[in-house]
């Protein structure tokens, strides 16, 4: 073979292998690239999951204060009721109750009600919800959920009238003078931790 064509080839050869380097070392230089990028992701991912860890602990301790808290509630609502209920029988004593029965609960069709208290004598029932605070939104929960529907529940004291009655420590919204509008007795605590009826003497019940 002639020497020129030779060294020609060699050198074409030579080249080659030099842009194959070059290739070779700009891909190594873009995987070292890629893995540093990669690790860079990887501490951030690592310190966004221990940040996600302290976030998941912080919501549990409140959730835990918070169910603690309604625990308490809980309690604290069967004493207040417990405490209410014989002074709100002794301020119906026009109506001679006969029966006083705390956290009575019926179901029908898949629905639940609860009453707080319910007062009975021979001809007439009541129905007391007890709040800690009474609003507007109390009453007419009341007269929705428990005095409205109640003969459906109750079929037993379907030939009974049927009065409401709310009893509270604490008032907002003027919700006293709301439920007294809607025909419902107030109770509130007064001298000496009695329970005590708020209505006078021109206030007329509704009858459910």
């Amino acid at each position: 073979m002639d020497t020129k064509i030779y060294m020609d080839q060699a050198w074409q050869a030579i080249k080659e292998l030099a842009e194959q380097k070059k290739d070779t070392d700009r891909q190594l230089r873009e995987l070292k690239n890629s893995i540093k990028e990669t690790g860079q992701q990887l501490k951030k991912t690592d310190l966004q999951l221990k940040e996600t860890s302290e976030v998941v602990k912080e919501i549990s301790k409140k959730a835990e204060n918070y169910f603690g808290k309604v625990r308490e509630i809980d309690r604290n609502w069967g004493k207040l009721e417990a405490l209410v209920a014989p002074s709100v029988a002794k301020q119906f004593r026009v109506f001679e109750i006969e029966g006083t029965a705390r956290r009575v609960e019926k179901q029908k069709n898949g629905k639940t009600i609860e009453i707080d208290i319910l007062l009975t004598n021979s001809t007439i029932i009541i129905p007391v919800e007890v709040k800690t605070t009474l609003d507007v939104n109390a009453v007419n929960q009341h007269i929705e959920k428990h005095l409205i529907p109640f003969k459906k529940f109750f079929k037993e004291y379907g030939d009974k009238t049927i009065y409401g009655a709310v009893a509270y420590i604490n008032v907002e919204e003027d919700a006293d003078r709301y439920a007294y509008k809607k025909g419902l007795y107030v109770l509130t605590f007064g001298d000496n931790d009695m329970v005590v009826i708020k209505n006078d003497d021109k206030f007329k019940p509704v009858s459910w």
